[in-house]
């Protein structure tokens, strides 16, 4: 049953096949058998789980479900808030937190009758591309447990590539839902900003975060971005604007869209497997009928610069209230006065990828230095969104790589922060812009690593990447293949 889908599974209890008490058992085994070896989860609620599994069997049982999701497991990137349940953002300066509500994306899933069986791993405070910046340890990806599963939702990736879950949910504030998805063989999708609440959910980074689900599929993807999007009076960056019916576009055809591939996304740097296997993608959708047309954002090469000026500046901002007193770790030794107490809550909470943007964010925001990076960053950044609505103008949606390389060994760029944060080179752009991007699945390396490649479309266009996404997964089976564990 673990391999299931979520649209297979939901498909399974209602008529009957099986309970959500015995998809709910033969999930947490499936957790216990191998995450000692990949290590996604950082807790697992196994008694609350099937409680609640128990309750969905009684409304199965009268045909009685309250959606797709109702009895179905599922589990969340460890930087949602979630009731009695440690939220650590696998920091040591939140490793003793309980929150006493939860976050609203986790209110509508629980609402909508999700099983929860458990927190996943991540780069604390979402910071990183690999999950190796983790208090709790690194993530393996189970393709190959000597490499890296991405980040900074390495763990979310992991457990639906090794079955561990039917679906999850990540954050992806520069890549970090897309990434960790390539790197996995998994669908990710990264919203468009506001189109889903972050309130509940720690902030990183607050002018680009976003949260989406990653899943086995594009029509799981539908379903639980479904039960997410929309308007959140706790969250002022949420418009109010309509959600469409996602699942309503798949299965349509694709013949005469125009998709435009962005000539900047395979130049210098790129791993040329990669390169060559999101080209035998985009072979597939002109034999389906659709245009192939190559463009231009020239601005892409200095969205890395932008992000890594502004990113910092306000994670630096968001992280200032970690100070022992009223959040965060209470540290050990002697404090004499306040100013010791920030010192060593800080030096002892947080780990050393984090102090390393904090240092750079309090200074691209310090007196005399404001002007000269974070203001021309944001305005860079206004001409990168202009890009994107310059090529919207041409093309439907854009397909390109989601990372310049796939999976790279544990350890192998620990040493060299310069060469991780390029990890996301072609990820940042879509989100400086703040449009939605789709991870699809779309190969394997001849070593059999995932290759991942990203549909990019226009603010609020949502529906329109998963047809996109589901018409080319319905002529290949790169999806569909699991790693022999």
């Amino acid at each position: 049953m673990y391999q299931l889908s979520l649209f297979e599974a939901a498909e399974g209890i209602r008529e009957k096949k099986f309970t959500p008490s015995e998809l709910t058992q033969e999930t947490l085994a499936r957790i216990e058998q191998l995450n000692p070896q990949i290590n996604a989860f950082v807790s697992v609620q196994k008694d609350s789980a099937m409680a609640a599994a128990k309750e969905a069997d009684g409304r199965a049982e009268k045909g009685e479900l309250k959606s797709m999701i109702d009895g179905i497991p599922g589990a969340l990137k460890d930087i949602f808030n979630t009731k009695d349940v440690a939220s650590t953002c696998c920091s040591r300066m939140l490793k003793d937190f309980v929150p006493p509500y939860d976050s609203s994306v986790v209110a509508r899933l629980r609402d909508g009758g999700m099983i929860l069986t458990g927190k996943l791993n991540m780069d604390e405070f979402a910071c990183g591309a690999s999950t190796e910046h983790s208090y709790f340890g690194v993530t393996k990806n189970p393709w190959d447990l000597e490499r890296v599963a991405g980040g900074s939702s390495g763990g979310s990736a992991a457990a639906i590539a090794a079955d561990m879950c039917f679906y999850t949910l990540g954050t992806d504030t520069g890549g970090s839902i897309r990434q960790p998805a390539s790197l996995c063989s998994v669908v990710g999708m990264k919203v468009t900003y506001g189109r889903v609440s972050r309130s509940g959910v720690t902030a990183m980074a607050s002018s680009w975060d976003t949260v989406g689900p990653m899943t086995k599929t594009v029509r799981d993807a539908a379903i639980v971005l479904q039960m997410i999007a929309g308007k959140d009076p706790l969250d002022a960056t949420t418009p109010d604007i309509a959600v469409p019916n996602y699942l309503e576009n798949l299965g349509k055809p694709i013949a005469g869209m125009k998709i435009g591939v962005p000539k900047e996304y395979f130049g210098e740097g790129i791993d040329p497997e990669v390169a060559q296997t999101v080209r035998n993608a985009l072979a597939e959708y002109e034999k389906m009928g659709a245009i192939i047309k190559e463009v231009s954002l020239p601005y892409t090469k200095y969205a890395v610069a932008v992000y890594y000026i502004t990113m910092p500046a306000e994670l630096s901002a968001n992280l200032s209230r970690y100070d022992g007193i009223r959040f965060g770790l209470k540290p050990e030794g002697e404090v004499k006065e306040l100013i010791d107490q920030f010192y060593l809550t800080r030096d002892q909470g947080f780990g050393d990828e984090i102090k390393r943007r904090i240092l750079i964010g309090t200074y691209v925001l310090s007196a005399g230095y404001y002007d000269s990076y974070y203001r021309k960053a944001q305005k860079v950044r206004t001409l990168i969104l202009q890009d994107f609505e310059n090529v919207f103008k041409e093309v439907d949606v854009l397909v390109a790589p989601v990372s310049p390389f796939p999976a790279f060994k544990i350890g192998e760029k620990a040493n060299d922060p310069l060469a991780m944060y390029l990890a996301d080179i072609f990820t940042i752009p879509v989100s400086a812009a703040g449009v939605p991007a789709l991870s699809v699945p779309c190969g394997f390396t001849q070593s059999g690593l995932p290759v991942g490649m990203q549909v990019i479309g226009p603010h609020f266009s949502e529906s329109l990447l998963f047809q996109v996404g589901a018409a080319y997964e319905q002529v290949t089976d790169w999806g569909k293949r699991r790693p022999q564990l």
